[in-house]
């Protein structure tokens, strides 16, 4: 079974929990879309929370056959890919004299739970872009270490910063049109940086495929509807800042040039682990209805990770110059 944030929402028991979910949701269009497997169980002594999966590394083939002979026999190639689901988040401490100054929507433990939100969701952003468990073994490895590389690795190469005027920029489109034609189907999502995401932009503009969609029970602090950028059916993601600084999760290197990544959601593509029955999204408030002056909170994300089926469900192009 897979879930979304928003389908988990509808689980939650406290309005509160609905509230954190729906934060998480906003301001990161990964999360807000990506679908969750609920798979992993880790039952009975000894469990783990390891999630194992066969990648499909080629396609299969198909002939013509003559009369009274065979067929070639031909089998598609997988790999075995195993990972470990992590857990995200930060806590906060709070003195209890201090809690609930001002009004309930800008007092000391919503701006600290709020922070909190905006870390995790910064954190797995990174995660599913570098993660690499070879550097840190409590997370998950990301799409940078699953595509390098692969097939759908392109390391050509391309030159975004000259272009000044609406003919040049539609090179933009022809550049994206070649790194979607490395998926096996449909792309649901470009991740990149601001950089990148100011050129694709400018180019969809131009050539009228730029819209904005709004997303369903989701508004921005104003009220009014929150929306998604896309090129197309193409949704733009901002890979933003790394949790506690500035910065980028994909950076732009000395050179002027950077990375974009393409990918198709869905349980034979590229999706989210987490456990069977898993709620993905945790509060715990400070409670201060026992004794102590100082009480803690906390927000993570929990048991998550993700998982490529397909090496064709991805892909990135390197080193585009923009600067």
């Amino acid at each position: 079974m897979a879930i979304t944030l928003a389908q988990a929402k509808l689980n939650t028991q406290d309005d509160y929990d609905t509230t954190v979910i729906d934060e998480f949701r906003k301001d990161s269009p990964l999360l807000d879309a990506l679908p969750f497997q609920q798979s992993v169980n880790p039952a009975g002594g000894g469990a783990t929370l390891d999630y194992s999966y066969r990648r499909l590394v080629t396609q299969a083939t198909a002939e013509t056959r003559a009369l009274y002979s065979e067929y070639s026999k031909q089998n598609v190639t997988t790999e075995k890919i195993t990972g470990t689901l992590a857990e995200i988040g930060g806590a906060y401490e709070i003195d209890r004299r201090i809690a609930h100054l001002g009004s309930a929507a800008t007092d000391e433990i919503a701006l600290q739970t709020a922070q909190k939100i905006k870390a995790a969701r910064a954190r797995f952003n990174d995660e599913v872009v570098n993660g690499d468990t070879a550097v840190d073994a409590d997370g998950f490895d990301g799409l940078d270490k699953a595509l390098t590389g692969s097939s759908t690795e392109i390391t050509g190469g391309k030159d975004w910063s000259a272009f000044v005027d609406a003919v040049s920029y539609l090179t933009v489109l022809d550049d994206l049109d070649e790194l979607q034609s490395e998926l096996d189907g449909p792309g649901t999502m470009l991740i990149a940086n601001k950089a990148v995401l100011m050129k694709v932009r400018a180019a969809a503009r131009r050539a009228n495929l730029y819209t904005k969609s709004p997303v369903d029970g989701l508004t921005s602090p104003s009220g009014a509807p929150l929306t998604r950028e896309m090129v197309g059916d193409l949704v733009l993601v901002e890979a933003g800042e790394k949790a506690g600084s500035n910065d980028p999760v994909i950076p732009v290197d000395g050179t002027g040039t950077t990375d974009i990544y393409i990918v198709r959601l869905g349980l034979d593509g590229f999706h989210g682990v987490t456990t069977a029955g898993g709620n993905i999204v945790r509060t715990k408030l400070p409670d201060f209805s026992t004794a102590g002056a100082v009480k803690t909170g906390e927000v993570y994300l929990e048991n998550v990770g993700v998982a490529l089926k397909a090496t064709r469900a991805a892909a990135v192009l390197r080193s585009v110059k923009v600067r």
